[in-house]
């Protein structure tokens, strides 16, 4: 039986989706998920933009206090990540947004506890119906069952259609995210777990985070794959 599972195991495996070398089963064979995953770089804790050191919050975040409490991320919007992000997104390899979210999950074990509960943010109706799915919803069911929490995957709802956000100012990112979402039932009392892919200015995060405070929520925490630097 044990020659027969590695047997299953070595005819299952396929070169990793990283390092294009290691065969494994995971996707992401364990050398890379330890190499591309840092932890020494400090990120300000409440939007994870890369800092020259540790501090309690960067620069624009203590001019301003975000709408979110908490920015969690697997790494900069760099390689490798930004070629797993396209492959997930353009190639619709949908194992990775398991694999992404498995390790988004043990990112975020801090994030355990009652009243918790993992959210997708939605994608506008047009990307969806083009891709047919939508990547930060997987990459979220991977990461609440990593976490063991309830994925509510219709707690949000886009109720205006913007135009994509890429080469906007961050004034006019603001603005085109103002008022497109809303909520389908009372967050009150709730930490809640907000999955993206990429954050970048995070106008669209700040948002979604808006719209669930006012729903009642007592806190948000973003968990996105990538942070732009």
């Amino acid at each position: 039986m044990l020659d027969l599972a590695r047997h299953l195991r070595g005819a299952l495996a396929a070169p990793c989706l990283i390092c294009a070398t290691v065969p494994t089963t995971a996707v992401i064979c364990r050398a890379c998920r330890r190499d591309f995953l840092p932890r020494t770089r400090p990120r300000c804790p409440r939007c994870a933009a890369p800092l020259p050191r540790p501090a309690a919050a960067c620069g624009p975040c203590l001019q301003e206090d975000p709408p979110f409490d908490a920015t969690l991320t697997l790494g900069d919007y760099a390689p490798p990540l930004d070629g797993v992000l396209l492959a997930l997104k353009f190639g619709h390899h949908l194992a990775l947004a398991r694999a992404l979210g498995q390790l988004l999950g043990q990112r975020a074990r801090v994030c355990k506890g009652s009243g918790a509960l993992v959210t997708a943010v939605p994608l506008a109706f047009e990307r969806q119906a083009e891709r047919g799915f939508n990547q930060a919803l997987e990459v979220a069911r991977a990461a609440a069952a990593r976490l063991r929490l309830p994925l509510a995957s219709d707690l949000l709802v886009r109720v205006r259609h913007a135009p994509p956000q890429e080469g906007l100012t961050r004034q006019q990112r603001q603005r085109n995210v103002r008022g497109a979402f809303a909520v389908h039932r009372s967050c009150r009392g709730l930490h809640v777990l907000v999955v993206d892919d990429v954050m970048t200015s995070g106008a669209t995060l700040a948002e979604v985070a808006r719209t669930l405070k006012a729903a009642g929520a007592a806190r948000v925490t973003n968990l996105v794959v990538a942070r732009t630097p």
